[in-house]
């Protein structure tokens, strides 16, 4: 049932709207082109792969190296495959850990030392990567259902695979078996709005099963409403994907009150370790983990 709640200055209840999860989306004729005959599964296969797909124009892997969010959004992932957490027990920040220190330096590598991602990505924070993957100019692209994107970009949907986002082959000792964030959006009503009717009235709209489908079917995301989960809109190889990542394969985020700030701090820290491995300055444990450091004394 929806009911309006909180008081002012505090967060009210929220009712989802739709919701979404990270994917690999990899080039099909790329990948035949190079004799790769599927998708990577692990870390270790995707940069392999991405050599490979490297080559004149285009390269393996296109990142937005300057979205802090989408840089911690992937930190995050990366972090609990190697058994690293963000925040303990209490809410105290905990960035610099050897496992968060290894998880940051598995994805910068990816430009850094693998050299499948273009150094120009550094500068990325528009949604140029999936503009790059959608040109060719990039054989594969982590995101969060990309194909409406795509489509008003003239990629076709055969053009492209969706598989999930890969693991580590081998995680160490308290790794976790998650590859994105639980994601989407949330409606919500406070207690001393002037049009609670009419807000109520607007989130049983936008929460109904006709007007689920056509939003979601639009944007390529998921729906909130069970119901219509059925529905051959969300029964593409796209949908599917997403569907299962949520379903077995994701977490939330940080339940602190400065998730926010730890998204903007973390990613800005990993924005500028991508800055260093574009312009040639080398990426190490002790660099990532001095960045991490830095990030974390902010938080006190």
């Amino acid at each position: 049932a929806l009911a309006a709640a909180g008081a002012p200055g505090k967060p009210p209840a929220a009712v989802p709207l739709y919701s979404l999860a990270y994917a690999l989306y990899y080039n099909k004729k790329a990948f035949a082109d190079a004799g790769i005959t599927a998708p990577p599964t692990t870390w270790e296969q995707l940069a392999e792969y991405g050599k490979k797909l490297s080559t004149g124009d285009r390269w393996g892997l296109a990142i937005e190296g300057a979205n802090p969010n989408e840089n911690a959004h992937h930190a995050f992932a990366f972090g609990q495959q190697y058994g690293g957490e963000w925040f303990d027990s209490s809410g105290k920040p905990t960035f610099d850990t050897p496992q968060n220190v290894s998880a940051v330096k598995r994805y910068v590598d990816f430009m850094a030392t693998d050299k499948i991602t273009n150094p120009s990505n550094a500068e990325y924070a528009q949604n140029q990567s999936v503009s790059d993957f959608a040109n060719g100019k990039a054989a594969m692209l982590l995101w969060q259902a990309a194909g409406s994107n795509l489509k008003t970009q003239n990629m076709p949907a055969d053009a492209y695979g969706v598989a999930p986002v890969p693991f580590l082959a081998s995680p160490p000792a308290g790794g976790k078996k998650v590859n994105s964030m639980v994601a989407g959006i949330n409606m919500a009503i406070f207690k001393h709005t002037k049009n609670k009717d009419a807000s109520l009235s607007f989130v049983k709209f936008m929460t109904s099963d006709e007007e689920q489908t056509v939003l979601n079917k639009t944007y390529g995301s998921l729906p909130a409403v069970k119901t219509v989960g059925t529905d051959p809109a969300f029964s593409a190889p796209e949908q599917k994907v997403l569907q299962e990542t949520l379903s077995t394969t994701a977490a939330p985020l940080p339940q602190v009150p400065d998730e926010s700030t730890f998204e903007t701090l973390v990613g800005t820290a990993i924005k500028e370790l991508f800055a260093d491995a574009a312009s040639g300055r080398p990426v190490t444990e002790e660099s990532v983990k001095k960045k991490l450091s830095d990030a974390q004394q902010k938080m006190r």
